[in-house]
C-alpha cells in the first residue's frame, strides 16, 4: 500500500510539473536561456537551442511521470527519473547558492518557488525515487495482460501531449498562468503594488580592524549606533560588499515591470493605461523579426483609428510606421510568447492578446 501511494504521488508531481511547462513551453525555454546566459553557465550555443531543450525536458517529465503512474517499465523509468532529478538538483542548488536565477520555472508561472525551495523539492523527489527503487527492485517484470490497455492509454496521452505543446508554441498557452492573462486590469494591479510595496534595506558589511570580526548591519542600525561610525571606531565598511535585502514582502506581480518608455526616456505607462483603447506590438528579439510579418502587423494595427498605438521592443528603431517605445527584454517575454506579439487594452484592461500571425488571421 505505502509503495503504491508513494509511486502515485511522485508520478503526479512529475506530471503536474511537466504539464504546466508543456502548456507554456516557450516560457520554459526563456527560463533555460537564463541558465545558459553569460551570467550563469555562459553557454551561448545552448541559448539558441533553448526551445528544443525545453521540449525534450517536458517530454521526458511527462512520459516518465506517466509510465511511473501506470507502473510500466519501472526499472528504466525509475533510473531515468533519478538521473533527471540529480540534474535538476544540481541546477537548483547552483542557482540558489550563487543566487543567479531567482525562479527555476519548475512549475512554470503556476507556482513560483524560491531557489532553495526548488532545491529541497528536488531532494525530496530524489529520496522518494530511491525509496521506490528499493521497494520495487524485485518487481520489475511487466504484466502482459495489461499491455493492450497501456498501449491505448499511452497513445492517447502522447497525442494530448503533442497537441498541448504544439498549441503553446504556435499560439498562446491553452491555460494562462501568467500575471498578464486576458481580463487582467493593469491599472488595478499597479494600484495594489503601490499600496503594498516591498521594502528593502541596505546592509553594510562592517569589519572590526582590531579583532577581524565581520558584521552585516542594516542602514538604520548603522546610523543609530555611533559605535559603528564615530571617530576612532574600529568598524569600517568593506568596499564592494554592501547589499540590499528585502525586509517586507509586498504585493508581488510581474506587472510591476510594465513600464514602456519613449526613446528619450519618458515613461508612457499612464498614457497607455488611461487610453480608452491601446494596441501594442511587442518584440523581445527585434533582430530576429520577420520584416514582412512585422510590416503586415503594423498595417493592420493602424486600422484601429481611435486607439493609442505603440510598438514596444528593446530597440528604438524596430517599428517603421509606428511610434517606438523601449522596455526590458525579460519584461517583454513575460507578456509575449511570440515575436512579434499584439496586446490590446481597454482602459488598462487586457481584452485580447495574440501572436502576430494569429492577429493577422483574426
Amino acid at each position: 500500500m505505502f509503495k503504491n501511494i508513494l509511486r502515485i504521488i511522485t508520478a503526479l508531481v512529475f506530471l503536474a510539473s511537466g504539464f504546466v511547462k508543456a502548456v507554456d513551453v516557450v516560457g520554459f525555454s526563456f527560463k533555460l536561456e537564463e541558465y545558459f546566459s553569460p551570467s550563469v553557465f555562459n553557454m551561448p550555443f545552448f541559448e539558441k537551442q533553448a526551445l528544443i531543450i525545453a521540449i525534450v525536458v517536458v517530454v521526458l517529465e511527462l512520459v516518465l511521470g506517466f509510465l511511473l503512474l501506470i507502473k510500466s517499465r519501472l526499472k528504466i523509468t525509475l533510473m531515468s527519473l533519478i538521473a533527471l532529478c540529480v540534474f535538476f538538483a544540481f541546477l537548483t542548488f547552483y542557482s540558489a547558492y550563487f543566487n543567479v536565477v531567482t525562479d527555476c520555472g519548475c512549475f512554470g508561472d503556476a507556482l513560483k518557488l524560491e531557489p532553495w525551495q526548488s532545491f529541497w523539492k528536488d531532494i525530496i523527489l530524489l529520496i522518494a525515487l530511491i525509496i521506490l527503487w528499493i521497494l520495487y527492485r524485485n518487481n520489475f517484470v511487466e504484466n502482459i495482460r495489461r499491455r493492450n490497455f497501456i498501449t491505448y492509454l499511452s497513445v492517447f496521452a502522447f497525442l494530448m501531449m503533442v497537441f498541448v505543446i504544439t498549441w503553446g508554441i504556435t499560439h498562446e498557452p491553452l491555460i494562462d498562468f501568467r500575471d498578464y492573462k486576458t481580463g487582467t486590469d493593469l491599472k488595478a494591479e499597479k494600484a495594489k503594488i503601490e499600496k503594498d510595496p516591498s521594502e528593502f534595506k541596505t546592509f553594510y558589511s562592517l569589519k572590526n580592524t582590531k579583532t577581524g570580526e565581520v558584521l552585516a548591519v542594516n542602514q538604520d542600525d548603522y546610523v543609530n549606533d555611533k559605535k559603528y561610525w564615530e571617530q576612532g571606531s574600529p568598524w569600517k565598511i568593506e568596499e564592494g560588499k554592501t547589499t540590499s535585502k528585502i525586509v517586507k514582502e509586498g504585493y508581488e506581480s510581474e506587472i510591476a515591470k510594465f513600464k514602456p518608455e519613449s526613446p528619450d526616456g519618458m515613461d508612457l505607462t499612464q498614457e497607455i493605461l488611461n487610453a480608452p483603447k491601446a494596441v501594442l506590438i511587442f518584440s523581445y528579439q527585434p533582430q530576429n523579426l520577420d520584416s514582412e510579418l512585422l510590416a503586415k502587423t503594423e498595417a493592420k494595427v493602424k486600422t484601429n483609428k481611435d486607439a493609442y498605438i505603440l510598438g514596444v521592443s528593446t530597440n528604438p528603431a524596430t517599428f517603421k510606421s509606428l511610434n517606438n517605445a523601449m522596455m526590458d527584454g525579460t519584461a517583454i517575454k513575460t507578456i509575449a510568447r511570440s515575436n512579434p506579439f499584439v496586446l490590446t487594452l481597454e482602459n488598462g484592461k487586457i481584452v485580447d492578446k495574440r501572436s502576430a500571425k494569429d492577429y493577422l488571421n483574426y
